[in-house]
């Protein structure tokens, strides 16, 4: 949320704040992806790519993003590629099926036991 305020000497001042809610607001597999896409992500480049999937995930509040790495890990065998707890980011590889595997698993812990909103998984 942004609030504009007024202006100060002659300079428009801008506060943003963020409202975390209990969500997750994008759930992606990427099936197959150019393996350019991991390089630039910092993935490991060893990877089988003709068997690969690369799921991305976002939640807030942020730090749930250490709960749901946690699920990604042990419900498949997903790999764990990157989870920021100050931003609430996630990215898991894997098969097609682990990583959809771990996604559902993650969407269903989050809503019956957490009690937050999801979002439907997407895929390209």
């Amino acid at each position: 949320m942004i609030f504009d305020t007024s202006s100060f000497d002659g300079k428009q001042r801008i506060v943003q704040e963020l409202v975390p809610g209990r969500q997750i607001t994008l759930a992606h597999i990427i099936a197959n992806p150019d393996p350019v896409l991991y390089e630039k992500l910092g993935l490991d480049p060893r990877v089988e790519y003709s068997k690969s999937a690369i799921g991305v995930m976002t939640i807030s509040p942020a730090e749930t993003a250490i709960i749901i790495a946690d699920i990604a890990v042990k419900s498949s065998g997903a790999e764990l590629g990157f989870v920021d707890r100050f931003s609430g980011s996630l990215i898991i590889t894997g098969s097609v099926s682990e990583v959809e595997s771990a996604t559902r698993a993650i969407l269903d812990y989050s809503q019956s036991t957490l009690g937050y909103s999801i979002c439907e998984i997407t895929k390209t």
